[in-house]
């Protein structure tokens, strides 16, 4: 879940133990208003709470929920409720390990005003099991060295209500559950205890004027990258670079900027839009009324005049074969294999880390091995 920290939380370690001048940068920016995909989380979330906590509540008695204007539909409760019960299933298949969900844990005295609210803590035998659920479908989550598990672990160790799922554990195990997949990793209390060292010096480094600001995979997330002088630095060179006398090695290395580049200009169009929507003015810029779209005052009204009209008002379509697959998932029917054939709409580049094969660019390769030969 989200962070309640105004320094620092489990979301947001990994970017202040990074980048400790972002503290005061993103605390120049306004709030954010939440969004679809952070609401359904949170209904997610609350449903998974609500499940574990009762021995009388099922998984099916959550349907039709809602959490600001997000629902808890069948698709959803299939897709990321049922996984995530039997992931906890695999990582407790004898149910026999204790737990607590949604609790808040914090530092106390030695880092105050830094909490966050685990998903899960747990204890079985001489492990301590520090579990999150992630419920986007986006960006996948390691549980290897995983920031977010590590300050939740460390802060739960300073929390006198859940002391007791570490108390003479030999290991903690942080699992990342992002239905389907699940992903675990073993460490030590030693660990645990170094990254909590390293917190506290980002937090009190963040406190000072001059504090470091360091670009990484860490800003994706950052509020703050509209204002960052890294990131406006980096667009500035970037704008400045004549691209076509750029040799491949060099294309290949900024490629791998051009992740935070984009991250950063949607985060700064975002920002703009949240200013002129309340009234700031923007050089260069206004609002306009985005462009207009035709629509029925009354659909049936319209049908019915169309079809006088000698017009056909309903365009019928063929459903698609994900759409049929979800049809058939009611009465556990496959799709026959005979009747799908999976077709690449085209090429697009992805790192050499891809697990997808390369494709081969059959045409240019015998084309250029003609040419020598002529």
């Amino acid at each position: 879940m989200a962070s309640h920290s105004l320094i620092v939380g489990g979301s947001t370690a990994k970017r202040v133990i990074n980048c400790p001048g972002s503290v005061a940068l993103v605390a120049k920016m306004p709030p954010k208003d939440s969004s679809t995909y952070a609401d359904r989380g949170t209904l997610l979330h609350n449903a998974m709470a609500t499940i574990l906590d009762s021995d009388t509540v099922t998984p099916e008695s959550m349907l039709w929920t809602t959490f600001k204007g997000e629902t808890l539909t069948g698709e959803l409760l299939n897709e990321k409720i049922l996984p995530a019960l039997a992931a906890l299933d695999a990582v407790d298949p004898e149910g026999v390990m204790e737990y607590a969900v949604e609790t808040v844990v914090g530092f106390g005295a030695y880092l105050p005003g830094v909490f966050g609210s685990a998903d899960l803590l747990g204890r079985l035998g001489n492990r301590a099991v520090v579990l999150d659920w992630k419920f986007g479908d986006g960006v996948a989550v390691s549980a290897e060295e995983n920031e977010q598990g590590l300050f939740y672990a460390a802060a739960a160790m300073r929390t006198p209500e859940t002391a007791w799922v570490f108390e003479g554990a030999e290991e903690v195990e942080i699992v990342i559950v992002q239905p389907p997949a699940v992903k675990r990793w073993v460490t030590t209390v030693k660990r645990v205890k170094e990254f909590e060292r390293s917190l506290k010096r980002a937090v009190k480094a963040s406190a000072m004027p001059d504090a470091a600001i360091v670009v990484g995979d860490h800003c994706r997330w950052c509020a703050a990258k509209p204002l960052c002088p890294k990131m406006t630095g980096a667009v500035d060179r970037a704008v400045k670079v004549q691209l076509e006398n750029l040799p491949a090695e060099t294309i290949g290395a900024y490629l791998g900027n051009a992740d935070l580049l984009e991250d950063w200009i949607k985060d700064l169009r975002a920002l703009a839009m949240t200013m002129m929507e309340a009234g700031a003015k923007v050089p260069g810029y206004k609002l306009v009324a985005k462009r207009s779209v035709r629509k029925w005052l009354d659909e049936g009204k319209a049908n019915k005049a169309l079809a006088a009209m000698g017009i056909d008002p309903v365009k019928l379509e063929l459903v698609s074969p994900a759409q049929a697959e979800k049809l058939l998932k009611p009465s556990k029917q496959a799709l026959p294999d005979d009747l799908v054939a999976s077709v690449s709409s085209g090429t697009t580049f992805a790192p050499e880390s891809d697990p997808r094969p390369e494709v081969l660019q059959i045409g240019q390769q015998l084309t250029a091995a003609l040419s020598k030969l002529v």
